[in-house]
């Protein structure tokens, strides 16, 4: 597929910026759930323990990761037959109801049970967009890079995942400072939402820059059939490494927050003022460990990371559990983030070059979904129950085991940088 030759280097720039921003949307509003828990989770269920409270939250958080193995299907077939641009602006637009749903809601004094099922609702449709957006962002990102630099470009997927983790958590620091905690969890809580549904309509203002990329005109165009019989391995090799690399991503970035709140000790300020630094530099050195996988090849990435996250992920929460030093502590979840790094990099393209265009969006999209689903978005939930039953340090050797399967799978994909398989 030459879709990207025609392309001038600014239109390509206008391309892949409009597509990154359209993906930097959908994570703000996917993440502004995750950094507000610790605010609304009172708000939605009966009073009871507040770690139960944040585990019944956490569990709706993680009912988003299972709708996305269902969104990255719908959306994967849609982007393969009809396009990647049309599938993402859909997304995004589905994603901006679910916040804005979120955003209004009334709380559980005031409808009751209405509360959590309506919360749910919204999660349900987050989750649901979030599966088509990835699929369809690092399908086109991979697509729409020139050859030579795909690491390089494809890289702003998860520069703006993470900045929409980063905007998001700029927002509440900002909502902490204005407010304070009183009125944080009075109502503060509900602007980021509000911000984040009013963000998705300018999708619609950005979408003339998107050049298409695809779909296939095919009957076998995004076909289930087609994906499971013909490209089995590398759908398995997806699972596999998504399974390893979400756990360890959502391990130190959104359960993070709670981990330095419930266990080192930090004050919630303190603790989303630490994530703020260390997501700025993370997000920074994305782009220069996809140019190093254009060097190196994302093989070498993959492994690297595999192997650093089986050596370091128990020393680092060991450590982490007992800092007293809030600097220590920004160093420690650092380093887990740049271990993270060399993954979160080529996460996309890597998932990209193992698949034909007339499938390539479904098999990422879903493929991804699940291995998400069933590892990165029960993160949370898996970590805290290892806390509830006193066994903490039993969660960083799940992490390890992870990235053990990660490995493996790593060892088995093919090295890319003498044949290009997103240029034919």
């Amino acid at each position: 597929m030459k879709a990207d030759a025609a392309l001038s280097d600014g239109a390509r720039l206008r391309a892949i910026l409009a597509g990154s921003a359209g993906n930097l949307i959908e994570w703000y509003d996917f993440y502004i759930y995750a950094f507000t828990a610790l605010y609304f989770s009172s708000e939605f269920f009966p009073e009871s323990n507040p770690l139960v409270q944040v585990m019944a939250t956490s569990g709706i958080f993680a009912v988003g990761f299972l709708l996305r193995p269902i969104g990255g299907w719908y959306f994967g077939r849609f982007a393969d037959r009809h396009g990647r641009q049309r599938a993402m602006v859909a997304s995004v637009l589905m994603m901006g109801i679910g916040s804005a749903l979120i955003a209004v809601l009334p709380p559980y004094g005031q409808i009751g049970v209405g509360a959590p099922v309506l919360l749910l609702l919204g999660r349900m449709l987050q989750g649901f967009s979030t599966g088509g957006q990835y699929g369809t962002a690092a399908t086109y990102l991979s697509e729409i890079a020139g050859r030579g630099r795909r690491g390089f470009w494809s890289s702003f997927q998860y520069v703006t995942l993470i900045g929409g983790q980063l905007l998001a958590t700029l927002v509440i620091l900002a909502l902490q400072h204005l407010l304070g905690e009183g009125a944080m969890k009075a109502y503060g809580w509900r602007i980021g939402f509000a911000i984040g549904a009013a963000g998705a309509g300018l999708i619609l203002l950005l979408r003339r820059h998107m050049h298409e990329t695809g779909g296939a005109k095919t009957d076998a165009a995004g076909s289930l059939r087609s994906l499971l019989g013909e490209h089995l391995r590398p759908f398995l090799i997806v699972v596999a490494l998504t399974a390893g690399g979400s756990l360890s991503f959502y391990t130190f970035t959104t359960y993070m927050q709670k981990y330095l709140v419930l266990t080192v000790g930090m004050t919630k300020p303190d603790a989303t003022l630490l994530m703020t630094g260390v997501l700025v530099l993370f997000m920074v050195i994305q782009p220069a460990m996809g140019a190093l996988s254009d060097r190196i090849g994302r093989r070498a990435n993959i492994l690297i990371f595999a192997a650093l996250a089986m050596a370091l992920t128990v020393p680092i929460f060991t450590w982490l559990a007992q800092a007293h030093s809030f600097w220590v502590a920004g160093a420690l979840v650092m380093a887990g983030l740049v271990v993270n790094s060399f993954y979160t990099s080529v996460s996309g393209v890597f998932k990209a070059e193992l698949f034909p265009v007339h499938v390539r969006a479904l098999g990422v999209g879903l493929a991804y979904g699940i291995g998400n689903a069933l590892f990165g978005g029960t993160a949370e939930n898996v970590a805290l129950a290892f806390k509830s039953a006193g066994l903490e340090s039993g969660f960083y050797w799940y992490v390890t085991a992870l990235a053990a399967v990660a490995l493996v799978a790593g060892l088995m994909l093919s090295d890319t940088r003498r044949v290009d398989p997103l240029a034919g």
